[in-house]
This record gives structure tokens, sequence and C-alpha cells, in this order.
């Protein structure tokens, strides 16, 4: 299956295909120098598969984990670019999870003002929310993705079969992402989670309707001026956990997941959330407190002063963006 992202000065296309990492020259022209950055936790199978298929290439293994999305790691992989006479028409191909789509976009993006960037995404919360839309950045500290732009692949290639050696709270993890899209905009893919007794006999489609929402909202609301923000929902608290965290102990959708819980006013689509959470084995709660939550929501990028925009749900499948006082927050929501 193939989608693209249509937007006013760039376009993206989606490839959607089992062992699509076997023949990426279907999708991407490799008659180039090809930088592939990854990191350990990604089978050292994919980085062999790929690097044979380019005649010019090169591999960066990063650390796993959070801390990899860093300013230090940042600097390190331009000063192998460097050192390696890349330019902008030569091409980064991130290879792995989120963390690595965004240390390479951002890699990428701002690399000589720019050069060719794609991404082969081998998580479930990577294929489905974060390889696609054009946000690249690296934390500084505790506070996430505060430093970034926004910078599109030219090429998603999803391969489901890479899946199959992901642990299954990781797994689990970037599922969440998918209800959340569901909640804001594709009622029927919510409902699928709800009934469906195997969610994995439905990954494909589960994959294809999030990325689908994601797309449209995209293509509507590039730079994240108003509409794009209903992605966000969730994200306000799950973001301050994260940080409260040190950016462990939780991974991200499971702090979306407590997110949603806490913002949610709706009693009936809560309790429907929560049955799909608990289906998904992902957490409801997370114990913190109150004040180092709203430090970091104040923090947050998507603050304004001590007032930020939140995403309600009062029914499935629709959003609603409310600008609340960031104090506000205390005592109903945290």
């Amino acid at each position: 299956m193939e989608l693209a992202i249509n937007l006013a000065e760039h376009t993206s296309r989606i490839y959607i295909e089992r062992e699509a990492r076997l023949h990426l020259a279907d999708y991407l022209n490799l008659n180039c120098k090809v930088m592939i950055i990854t990191d350990k936790g990604v089978p050292e199978q994919y980085h062999r598969e790929i690097l044979e298929q380019c005649e010019n290439g090169y591999l960066y293994v990063a650390e796993q984990g959070e801390g990899t999305k860093s300013l230090a790691v940042y600097e390190r992989i331009v000063e192998r670019l460097l050192k390696l006479d890349f330019s902008r028409k030569d091409l980064i191909i991130a290879l792995g999870g989120g963390v690595i789509g965004d240390l390479s976009g951002f890699a990428a993006g701002t690399f000589k003002r720019g050069m060719r960037f794609a991404s082969v995404p081998t998580t479930t919360l990577s294929q489905i929310d974060s390889s696609i839309g054009g946000k690249a950045a690296v934390n500084m500290g505790e506070v996430k993705n505060v430093i970034g732009t926004f910078y599109h692949p030219e090429a998603v290639i999803i391969d489901l079969d890479t899946l199959k050696t992901l642990p299954k709270r990781h797994y689990h993890n970037g599922l969440v992402e998918a209800v959340k899209a569901g909640l804001i905009a594709d009622k029927e893919l919510f409902e699928l989670f709800e009934k469906a007794e195997n969610v994995d006999e439905h990954l494909e489609e589960i994959i294809t309707r999030a990325l689908k929402v994601k797309k449209a909202v995209v293509e509507e609301d590039e730079k994240e001026q108003h509409l794009r923000k209903i992605l966000n929902f969730g994200h306000t608290i799950g973001h301050a956990i994260e940080s409260l965290y040190h950016l462990k102990n939780y991974y991200h959708g499971e702090c979306v997941g407590i997110g949603m819980m806490k913002i949610l006013d709706n009693k009936e689509i809560k309790e429907r959330l929560r049955k799909v959470l608990l289906k998904l084995e992902a957490p409801l709660e997370a114990a913190y407190d109150a004040d180092e939550v709203v430090m970091f929501i104040k923090k947050d990028k998507k603050a304004n002063g001590n007032y930020v925009t939140i995403v309600q749900v009062e029914e499935v499948g629709k959003a609603e963006l409310i600008p609340i006082e960031i104090e506000s927050l205390r005592g109903n929501k945290l």
C-alpha cells in the first residue's frame, strides 16, 4: 500500500509492505552516500540487510534509549557526516524507533540546511505516529523535544515484519498512539480495539487507519497552528510524566495513555478507554508530585505563558481544543 502526505512545499510517500526493507531501491534512490542511523536495540540483521543495498553506505549505531536524543549525539553524527564529505544530495536513513527517527530527522534537516532523509521505522510507535508529520527534535536535559524543527522524510518504508522482534511491552506501547488516533478522529478504529479479541490480527488495518488520521491532520495544518494540536491528546500530562521520570520507567505511549485518562472529562469514554488500555496491558496511573508535573508542563513547548491548549473528546472520533490555565489542572486532573 502507498500513501502520500501532500504539503505546500513537499510530498512524503509512505509505503506499507512486508519485507520492504529488503528492496529499498524500489522506493529510494540509493546512488549516493548513505548514512544509516540506528541504535543497539535494532537487530544487527536489519543493519546488514540495508547496508548491503548501499554501494556507498555507512553505519552509525547509537546507544538505545531516550538519552540518545541529545545534542551530544547529534554533534557526533554531524562530525561523522563532515568527515565523510556528505553533501545535501546524500541520504540519511533512520532505522529504528521514534528516538532514532527524531534524531536522524533533526540531523538531516539541519546539516548544511537540509539533506535527503528517509525512514525505516521498526517499532509500532514509530510506524503509527512518529515517523510521519515532519517533527524532528532532540531533548535538553529532561525536557522532551525542546530543540527541533519541521523536516519531512522523502519516504517512509513501513515493514510490518520488523515488529516481530519487538518486546511485547514495546509493541503495546506504540498501539496506544493508534488508540489516541481513533478517539480524536476515527470512531471505527477505536471500536476495533474494543471489539477485537486479538488485536494482532488487525495490525495492518490499525497502522493504516492511524496513518490516515495523521496524514489528514498534517496536510491541513503542517506547522501545528491549530488543528494539528488534536494529535497532542494525552500528551500535555503525558510528556510531563515522562520528564518527571527522567525519560525512564514509562514509555511514551504508556504516558500518553495515562495522560488521556487524566484529562478526559467524559466518564463513559473514559471507562471505554480504561478497558482498551487494560487489554493492551498499559498502565492507567503513575505516582507523581502534582507541583513537579505543573512545572514540566510550563516548560513544554506547547505552553504559552501560563496557558496551554488541551484536547478533550466528548464523542469518540471528534476532538475539541480548549485553552486553559495550567494551574487549573491541579486537583481534578492531577
